[in-house]
């Protein structure tokens, strides 16, 4: 890979520490997914109670995010990083103390400070090694951690739950997988923080101008930023609706399907996408792409809205996993294009809360409308209609005018926002 080559050995060295550091981070977060919504049931959750607990994980992304953002800026990237992995790995022992619906929500809400940390520190440190030209190609290569965990912490959450059923003697097997979870925490924070920061690249000379240093409010105001930040919203919409019902759903289906291969799915498609997209993106620019990755969120939707069999709920996780395989790192680009060094941290805490607080709001919302939608296949036709509402944005908003939007979502405009053309 070309974009490697180029590296030098001890930011290669830093950039191997910091991919382990996330792949074990996922796995432990990733790991809870096929099993907290059950274990909220067993502790005595309603359908409308499990949305709502799900939910919570994004109350402490939400509260911390321009916080953290801040301190990445102000203090350190490699701070928020091991923050994260503290957090994830503490959380998990959290969930097997408490006894009540009200406890699991209150540990939820604190296992979302876990991402808000990691997520800002992660993309931040990744983008101030990665050379600009070369932006978009290592971002897609270093977010790979993603999908790899995915693919690994959901199928290893679901055998290490059945492993404890059969030898931890009146056990229901949870406790192997939220011991499980917490061991790839501390191992997550010991890797990180092998990592040797150094200062922030472009800052000294990006800090003499001061028209270029702009504070979180200011960021608000900014419709380069705005627009990614929406889109973003809607899309956290459908992931929280995701990620709260779909092993409820394929349970009232009564489906021989184990929700765990979702996400392998899912996780598979979104690797193979990467693998690729990030090269295609510094070359033919975000704008084409992003637009394709809400496309497959629509038919991920629609597909699960018509699911009765098991391969359509995996051609429904590999139409998801494909559009955030493509999503997430492009959006991430396409906000690092439109920043400055010295100010990432609080932009990637403007966009991607925006992310977290539509899963805040799915679960909720949704589990609460779940009445009047006639159930799960309700939900998800409502999800799909979120995805081509952040289609249309994306499509008519997305550049200084409608023409502009079109031809930039279409590939064939240049971002007028991009700060470094």
């Amino acid at each position: 890979m070309k974009a490697w080559k180029v590296l030098e050995k001890t930011t290669k060295q830093k950039l191997i520490y910091l991919f382990t550091a996330g792949l074990l981070f996922w796995i432990s977060i990733t790991l809870l997914l096929p099993t907290l919504p059950t274990y909220i049931q067993v502790m005595g959750g309603t359908v409308q109670q499990v949305g709502i607990v799900m939910s919570c994980f994004a109350i402490g992304l939400l509260g911390s995010r321009t916080w953290l953002g801040k301190v990445a800026d102000r203090r350190s990237r490699k701070l928020v990083i091991l923050i994260g992995a503290l957090v994830a790995a503490i959380a998990p022992i959290g969930y097997l103390l408490v006894n009540s619906i009200v406890g699991l929500a209150e540990i939820r809400a604190f296992h979302g400070i876990s991402i808000a940390a990691f997520t800002i520190g992660y993309s931040a440190l990744v983008v101030d090694l990665a050379p600009l030209q070369h932006r978009g190609t290592l971002i897609g290569y270093m977010n790979l951690a993603v999908p790899i965990g995915m693919s690994v912490g959901p199928a290893m959450g679901g055998f290490l739950q059945a492993s404890g059923k059969l030898f931890v003697r009146d056990g229901t097997g949870y406790e192997v997988v939220f011991i499980s979870s917490m061991i790839c925490g501390i191992l997550a924070f010991l890797l990180a923080s092998q990592i040797k920061e150094s200062a922030l690249p472009e800052a000294e000379s990006q800090q003499k101008l001061s028209n270029s240093r702009r504070d979180f409010w200011q960021l608000t105001k900014d419709p380069g930023l705005i627009v990614p930040t929406i889109i973003l919203l809607l899309v956290g919409l459908v992931f929280g609706t995701l990620v709260a019902f779909l092993p409820l759903y394929i349970k009232e289906l009564e489906l021989d399907f184990n929700v765990g291969l979702f996400y392998t799915a899912t996780a598979i498609a979104s690797f193979s996408v990467r693998l690729f997209i990030g090269q295609a993106s510094d070359r033919y620019g975000r704008g084409l792409f992003i637009s394709g990755a809400l496309v497959c969120y629509i038919v991920s939707m629609v597909l699960l809205t018509l699911a009765q069999t098991p391969i359509m709920f995996i051609l429904a996780a590999i139409a998801e996993g494909a559009g955030a395989g493509i999503l997430i790192p492009l959006v991430l680009a396409l906000i690092a294009d439109r920043s400055y060094a010295q100010e990432r941290g609080q932009v990637f805490a403007l966009c991607m809360g925006g992310f977290d607080l539509g899963i805040a709001l799915g679960g909720f919302i949704l589990g609460s409308l779940s009445f009047v939608l006639g159930g799960y296949q309700g939900i998800f036709a409502l999800a799909a209609i979120l995805a081509l509402v952040a289609l249309v944005i994306f499509v008519t908003q997305a550049g200084k005018n409608l023409r502009h939007s079109l031809y930039f979502a279409l590939g064939k405009a240049q971002d007028v926002y991009a700060l470094n053309k």
